[in-house]
Formats: C-alpha cells, sequence, structure tokens
C-alpha cells in the first residue's frame, strides 16, 4: 500500500527538524564540556572521533578528487577552522541562548555580502529586516541592563562573519564546483583538525588533547560523543538524505529553526535569564532573520535560474550553502 504524500513529507521534514534541534542545543553541549583551557583539545577530539567514519564511508569519491579540488577543500578548511574556534571560545564566554541567536545572523550577513559581490541591491525589505535583526541581537546582550556586549557575544558575531565568508567562498571558488559534498566535507574537516592540532602544541594555548581526555569525566566524554555523533555525522547525513527527497527549500525552512531550539534549550535547560530586555531582542532576531531569509529567497531563485549553480551540490540553504559542507560548520 502506498505511503500517502503528507505522511511522506513529514517522515522527511522529522528527521531534518530534529537537526535543526541538534544545533540549537550544540551551544549548550559545547559549553559543558569545554573551558577556556580545553578549547583546543575538545576540536580535535570531537573530529578526531568524526573524520575516520567520513573517510571510510566516501573513500573512493575522496580517492577520485583532484589535486585543485583538495587545495581548494584545504582553503576552505582553513576559514572553517577560523569558524570553528571563534564559535566554541565565544560560547564558552557567554550563553548558549546568546551563541545561537546571535549566529543566526549569518542568514542576514550573507545575503547583504553576495549583493555587494554582485553588485545587486537587496530589497527595501530585506534591508529592514536586516535592521531588525540587529537591533534585537543589540537588546539581546543588554538583557540584565546596557553594558558593552560581552566578549562571547563579539566572539559569536565574528563567527557569524567568518560562516559568511566560507559560504561565499564555498560558493564562488571554481576549483570546488562539482566535487562531492562528502569528500570535501571530509578534507575542510581534516585541514581544521590539523590547525588545531598544531595550534594546541603551542604553548599557552591551554591542555593538550591527551591531558584533557585523560581529565574527561564520563559527562564529559557523553558530550563530546553527542557533539560528533549528533552535531556533526547525524546532521550531514540527514541533510544529504532529506535534499534528495523534498525541495532545498524546505530543508533550509526547517534548518532555520535552529535559534529557537537554542534560545529554548538554553533558557530551560541552561537556566539563561535573558530579562525583558533580552527576550524582546531574541524575538526580533528571530523576526528579521525569518522576515530576511523570505525577502532574500525571490531574488536568489532568480538569480539561480540565470546563472550555473555555485555550490558543490544542490543547495539546501538560500544563501547558497551546500547542505553537506555547511553541516560542518555548526558548533
Amino acid at each position: 500500500m502506498p505511503v500517502p504524500a503528507a505522511r511522506r513529507a513529514w517522515l522527511t521534514d522529522l528527521p531534518v527538524l530534529l537537526v535543526a534541534v541538534v544545533w540549537g542545543s550544540s551551544y549548550l553541549a559545547a559549553k559543558d564540556v569545554t573551558t577556556t583551557r580545553t578549547v583546543l583539545a575538545v576540536l580535535v577530539l570531537r573530529f578526531a572521533v568524526v573524520l575516520p567514519v567520513l573517510a571510510v564511508t566516501g573513500w573512493r569519491r575522496l580517492r577520485a578528487l583532484k589535486w585543485a579540488q583538495i587545495r581548494g577543500a584545504g582553503v576552505l578548511g582553513l576559514i572553517l577552522a577560523g569558524i570553528f574556534l571563534l564559535e566554541t571560545y565565544g560560547v564558552v564566554h557567554t550563553s548558549a541562548t546568546n551563541a545561537g541567536l546571535i549566529i543566526s545572523l549569518t542568514m542576514i550577513f550573507t545575503p547583504l555580502a553576495e549583493s555587494r559581490l554582485t553588485g545587486v541591491r537587496p530589497s527595501g525589505a530585506f534591508v529592514a529586516a536586516a535592521g531588525l535583526s540587529v537591533l534585537g541581537v543589540l537588546l539581546l546582550t543588554q538583557g540584565a541592563g546596557f553594558s558593552a556586549p560581552s566578549l562571547g557575544d563579539l566572539l559569536m558575531l565574528g563567527a557569524a562573519v567568518a560562516r559568511t565568508v566560507h559560504v561565499l567562498a564555498m560558493s564562488r571558488m571554481r576549483s570546488v564546483q562539482g566535487a562531492d559534498a562528502l569528500s570535501m566535507t571530509t578534507v575542510q574537516l581534516g585541514s581544521a583538525v590539523v590547525v588545531f592540532a598544531l595550534l594546541s602544541t603551542a604553548p599557552g594555548t591551554g591542555s593538550t588533547p591527551w591531558a584533557a581526555a585523560a581529565a574527561f569525566d564520563a559527562g564529559d566524554w557523553l558530550g563530546l560523543l553527542y557533539l560528533s555523533a549528533f552535531c556533526t555525522l547525524f546532521a550531514f547525513f540527514v541533510q544529504m538524505w532529506a535534499v534528495r527527497r523534498t525541495s532545498p527549500s524546505r530543508v533550509s525552512l526547517l534548518l532555520g529553526t535552529e535559534p529557537v531550539w537554542a534560545a529554548v534549550v538554553g533558557i530551560a535547560l541552561a537556566g539563561d535569564r535573558p530579562g525583558w530586555l533580552g527576550l524582546l531582542g531574541a524575538i526580533l532576531v528571530l523576526a528579521g532573520t525569518a522576515w530576511g531569509r523570505g525577502a532574500a529567497a525571490p531574488q536568489q531563485k532568480s538569480e539561480q535560474a540565470e546563472q550555473q549553480p555555485a555550490s558543490v551540490v544542490e543547495p539546501s540553504q538560500p544563501d547558497g550553502a551546500d547542505p553537506g559542507l555547511e553541516s560542518a560548520g555548526r558548533a
């Protein structure tokens, strides 16, 4: 008996929605398992678990990569390393709620940056949505009264900018076009891990991966495995699976609920208390990013119809992000 269309859509949507929930919870998970002295160690350990699985799964396609594609992925991996460093140090110094909401500004920054590169002015609605989001972030970081944003807030803002650079570089580097998403993700993560490992050997950068692993208790290992298995592997493979069974726009819409879940998890589990000013800011950020995604979508669809796709595979994000590569950039 054939499965009704509505049920098939729900069966596809549910795993994608779970990815958004997992990503939203990843900020709290990273905050719980990481300290200022173990950031590099945690990043090395987290992806040391992931890389063998990705390499074994896509070994044949990985071997088929051309040297130009490997070099391009390596450059993207350096940007990715910067994203992870900013996000992880940022979440250590701010709340999980703030981290998840501030990083969502990538959805606003990317179309604005792309408009500068293409010379196509964004619509008035998008500019208004961007302004609303920025105002929301300003209020969010002032939940306990007006004061300077914390170091963590500024680092998360930097991570949002770095994500924008990553997305634009990924969409415009000719050397990576047409490459397999799984293979490109593996090379990028491998490059990022090399950066983390080298930095961890420098004096004054905190614990080595081995020392941190030896000091971990059961709860720390569970948190690390959660970040590796669910926030990276599960998220990557669900996106690859879902984008072939539904529309990229539908996947993007569901993944766009990530900041909502970050706020829910932060408030419900971490005890974040942003205050009435912070709550107003959170609402404005969510409203602004949702409005901005909707305002940017028609123009981007029109541009994509006129040009060859710039991303490695069919994008699942309205900003043109490759579904496989973008998953690696989550905290």
